[in-house]
């Protein structure tokens, strides 16, 4: 069975030396810190720069491909002055990557959604002649998401070039309430954030406008495919009930049928039967990705659970290859 992990994160020394010097926008000062601390240490850093020793590791799992993606949060911190071209610079080496390891790494461009049009700019250019498999954006951009009408341009250049727009967390915009107990992170706030702005595009009417769009989740889907029921429910109950909820748009699908239509989730970070068991029976094989989170998870354990997990045979082709294969137009 081939094997394709989709959430893999990596950086070069160019990014971070640049990056690492730059200034942050206000709001994001506390991640940027944890992260620049995170990418600073040794074993940290030769994990996500040293592409060879990757391969090496690969190939002794058993894993044929990896589809690369900048290590969170991307250039969203940084003025938009700073962060465009910073972007299409890692977007150039990422592309040199791929096309030195055919059939071994595919990646996601990284845009900076501060500044849209240029954002639906690095889209057309990194589906096109970078030749990418799709693009990463880290949630909130200075506290804004992408269902507001800034990011039109943005949306409107995914859909067009049929660019997956791999929805990764972030610690979360409304930070207070999370400083504590180390929540802003993988614990709590990531599921949190990434999950809410899958929810403001589901509830927004923005997949009535862009009905082609792609939205990819990690992590089985940051906990919305086991509240699917509920949420139609209660979607439904707000609609019919003046004053039950805060204004809503009119949609033209349940919020499930959005969610089964217009995202594919992945295994990242969970190597939970039962918990996999569920996605499945929410939204179908054909709608799951295998992913490790590289190098946050153990390649080891991730690559080991999608071999013996109990699935029919179909069940693992499609969460093993053929679901990347589709949504990243891997052949």
């Amino acid at each position: 069975m081939r094997v394709i992990a989709v959430e893999e994160h990596m950086a070069t020394e160019a990014f971070l030396g640049v990056a690492h010097g730059l200034d942050v926008v206000p709001g994001d000062e506390t991640e940027i810190g944890l992260m620049r601390t995170v990418e600073t240490a040794p074993a940290f850093r030769a994990r996500l720069v040293d592409l060879d020793a990757r391969l090496k590791e690969m190939d002794a799992l058993g894993q044929d491909m990896a589809v690369l993606s900048l290590n969170p949060p991307g250039v969203q911190p940084y003025p938009a002055a700073d962060a465009v071209p910073l972007a299409r610079e890692f977007n150039d080496a990422l592309a040199a990557i791929v096309r030195r390891h055919p059939g071994r790494f595919g990646g996601l461009a990284t845009v900076a959604p501060q500044d849209p049009v240029a954002a639906a700019a690095e889209i057309e250019r990194a589906m096109g002649p970078l030749g990418l498999n799709g693009i990463m954006i880290n949630s909130h951009t200075g506290g804004r998401y992408l269902d507001e009408p800034e990011f039109a341009p943005l949306l409107a250049a995914a859909e067009a070039h049929r660019a997956p727009i791999y929805l990764h967390p972030r610690a979360p915009s409304m930070l207070d309430a999370y400083r504590d107990y180390g929540m802003p992170g993988a614990i709590w706030g990531f599921q949190a954030e990434a999950g809410l702005h899958a929810m403001r595009l589901i509830l927004s009417g923005t997949l009535d406008r862009y009905p082609e769009l792609t939205v990819v989740l990690g992590h089985l889907g940051e906990g919305i495919p086991y509240w699917l029921r509920r949420i139609d429910n209660r979607h439904a109950f707000a609609a019919r009930t003046a004053g039950a909820a805060t204004p809503m748009p009119r949609l033209s699908l349940t919020p499930s049928e959005y969610f089964r239509r217009n995202f594919v989730i992945t295994m990242s970070g969970i190597d939970d039967p039962d918990v996999l068991g569920l996605a499945l029976s929410a939204v179908g094989a054909d709608k799951i990705m295998f992913a490790i989170d590289f190098p946050y998870e153990d390649p080891a354990a991730a690559v080991a659970f999608l071999r013996e997990v109990p699935l029919t045979d179909d069940q693992r082709t499609a969460l093993g290859h053929r679901t990347a294969e589709r949504v990243f137009a891997i052949t």
